[in-house]
């Protein structure tokens, strides 16, 4: 399965711990919300993340997977740097900074405490998809069913606000017109499917 990035324009906040350590919130998944992704809108549908892997997660800044993480959730144990908290709204996440020992940690801390910093995203697998009006120009992809969540992003730039694209990721958009295109053919190949099933029935029946 291709990994896809969604991101949200949402709040996140950050606090003092007593030892030093900083605390941020933030919810990186937003269920039913649509996003106008150029080719399609799409919302994910409550209850997306019920069977979704979660066992491994990590926070990262814009995606920069050749980084240190900042946090990371192994199997949502207490002692993870960061907590994942799936409900009835999405995701929600709790990540301890160490803003102490790791100048990147305190950057972000910083720019989310400022405001600076407000938007999150997240790579994911999907398992389950529903396709409305896929015939028309602008369809809905809802999907139903994530598999896998690899990583949560704080982002600068989020490419897509809750509502509709913002800062329109060309790698994203292009990924989302492979989406649309892949279903559109496999919708073409069942209707040739059940006309050449239906032609078969017909022409044994002629027998």
């Amino acid at each position: 399965m291709d990994k896809e990035i969604r991101s949200y324009d949402f709040e996140m906040r950050a606090e003092n711990r007593e030892d030093g350590k900083g605390e941020i919130f933030g919810r990186p998944i937003v269920y039913g919300s649509r996003t106008d992704l150029g080719w399609f809108d799409e919302t994910i549908a409550a209850g997306a993340l019920d069977n979704a892997d979660l066992k491994d997660v990590r926070l990262l800044v814009n995606h920069d997977t050749s980084m240190i993480p900042l946090a990371r959730s192994r199997n949502n144990n207490k002692n993870s740097t960061m907590q994942l908290s799936p409900d009835d709204e999405g995701l929600s996440f709790r990540a301890t900074l160490d803003t102490e020992n790791n100048a990147e940690a305190k950057s972000l801390y910083s720019a989310i405490d400022r405001g600076d910093v407000t938007g999150m995203s997240f790579m994911f697998t999907v398992d389950g998809v529903e396709w409305l009006d896929l015939e028309s120009d602008h369809p809905t992809r809802v999907i139903k069913s994530i598999s896998k969540v690899f990583e949560v992003s704080a982002v600068t730039f989020p490419a897509y606000e809750s509502t509709s694209i913002g800062v329109r990721d060309r790698e994203a958009l292009e990924s989302a017109k492979t989406v649309l295109e892949s279903a559109r053919a496999s919708l073409e190949s069942e209707r040739r499917a059940a006309a050449l099933e239906k032609f078969n029935k017909k022409w044994r029946a002629n027998e």
